[in-house]
């Protein structure tokens, strides 16, 4: 055999040839799968939602818009009232608005055994900054009139200016509903009567109707 045959001399190098083919295609294929990744991933970052970041601020703002909507809330009235006479604990208190005589006197513990009953309306409605005095037996009451129409008149039986309604204030002498009518506007316009003696200043009323009136009412 010749040692020289043109043939040995080719094998090595087809051996070199075939291992640079398959580095070659090895590569390749790596090349694609990469690309074919990075295009999954694109496509997956298009097509998928953007999450949550652009549904919070409007969230937020609907929230916001609820809360400047929203009315404050509005402060349950109070009557501040004033218990006096034959309770079990006479004294200033408060009570929720609508309140009325009866509510009162049990926040006061009830009447004593020597309150007279009769005398006193306990179904009237109270009004804020009202001394409510509970009669013993024996006192002079109030006249049956005072005990039925709400606010107006007191256990003395005089005429509360402060929470009168018209039809009382023309009990009084020389008051016609025109001037019945000037004393509940000057009680609008300027609040409560601090004492009898403004009612000098309601337009109409001289020195002479005062002087008839001014025993007849209490601002209590």
């Amino acid at each position: 055999m010749d040692a020289d045959d043109p043939l040995d001399k080719l094998a090595p190098r087809s051996r070199t040839v075939s291992r640079a083919v398959r580095l070659r295609i090895g590569v390749g294929a790596a090349t694609v799968l990469l690309i074919a990744a990075f295009a999954s991933a694109v496509l997956v970052g298009m097509l998928s939602p953007h999450g949550d970041s652009e549904r919070v601020p409007a969230v937020t703002v609907t929230r916001a818009a609820a809360r400047g909507t929203e009315s404050a809330p509005t402060a349950a009235p109070v009557l501040y009232v004033h218990v006096l006479g034959a309770v079990v604990h006479p004294g200033l208190y408060t009570l929720a608005g609508g309140s009325r005589v009866v509510d009162a006197v049990g926040a006061a513990g009830g009447m004593t055994a020597e309150a007279e009953h009769s005398g006193i309306n306990l179904a009237r409605p109270l009004s804020d900054g009202e001394q409510l005095v509970v009669p013993r037996v024996g006192d002079p009451l109030p006249a049956p009139d005072a005990l039925g129409p709400p606010g107006g008149a007191v256990p003395s039986g005089r005429v509360n200016l402060n929470t009168a309604t018209e039809e009382q204030l023309e009990t009084l002498p020389r008051i016609g509903p025109a001037m019945a009518a000037k004393i509940l506007a000057w009680r609008a316009q300027n609040g409560r009567f601090t004492s009898v003696d403004d009612l000098m200043n309601v337009s109409g009323i001289g020195q002479k109707t005062f002087d008839e009136m001014k025993d007849l009412v209490t601002v209590r």
